[in-house]
């Protein structure tokens, strides 16, 4: 076999995955446990004005049926058990100090489902906001943690729930740090991001290091508390 021969037979290196080639997310259901919450209730609004079907859920159905009442954009709501049943994609937007409990409750209905965690635990003192760091690490390894058959992601931190709830803003100038172990659950959730005007998801590292997304929320507390704003985020360069 001549050389000429061997080159031919060797397959060619696919080229490199685009990383802004995001899947089609248009037809996914998703639910947001904590919906009645300013953060769930912000990204609950956001997504279902830019098309998504949406299902916000509370401990208590009648409370979230009243919240999506009010939100109007074709959102259902649900107790929580329900919304996780009935969703691809489920948003864990609840308090810190019942997250655990809310998940380990859940466990059944969420396997199998693709999770995104953006819950920020955090402390308040007369010095102002500060990290804490779960035993696990995180709150979204906690949630690996207690959702072992469920795809774990973290998202949606670092966004005022202000101006998400403000029918009057049209963009949020904002990027949104996706962490995940598989690519395809982060690209799902970037593209999720990218469904509303003016965020961009972006890829941000694995669950290891979501301790360091999730408590830099203290930080942009204090930068809104000095100057009176809703910071966000930007990634430059990419």
């Amino acid at each position: 076999m001549t050389s000429t021969d061997s080159a031919a037979q060797t397959p060619a290196k696919a080229p490199a995955k685009d990383p802004w080639d995001l899947p089609d997310v248009s037809g996914l259901v998703v639910g947001v446990l904590g919906g009645t919450g300013p953060q769930g209730k912000g990204l609950a609004y956001r997504l279902a004005k830019a098309g998504q079907k949406v299902i916000i859920g509370s401990r208590a159905a009648e409370r979230a049926q009243a919240a999506a009442g009010e939100l109007g954009h074709g959102i259902e709501g649900a107790d929580n058990a329900e919304c996780a049943r009935r969703s691809d994609v489920v948003i864990v937007a609840v308090p810190w100090d019942g997250h655990g409990k809310t998940l380990e409750g859940l466990r059944e209905e969420l396997a199998g489902k693709l999770v995104v965690d953006c819950v920020n635990p955090l402390g308040f003192d007369k010095k102002g906001a500060y990290a804490i760091k779960p035993d696990e690490g995180s709150a979204a390894e906690q949630a690996a943690a207690l959702l072992p058959d469920s795809r774990v992601t973290a998202a949606f931190h670092h966004l005022s729930a202000v101006l998400l709830q403000d029918p009057e803003i049209d963009e949020i100038d904002t990027d949104v740090m996706v962490l995940g172990e598989v690519r395809a659950d982060v690209e799902t959730v970037q593209a999720l991001a990218g469904r509303i005007p003016g965020m961009r998801g972006v890829f941000a590292g694995r669950l290891r290091n979501a301790h360091q997304v999730e408590s830099l929320v203290a930080n942009l507390i204090s930068v809104n508390r000095r100057y009176k704003a809703h910071a966000g985020l930007r990634v430059t360069d990419v």
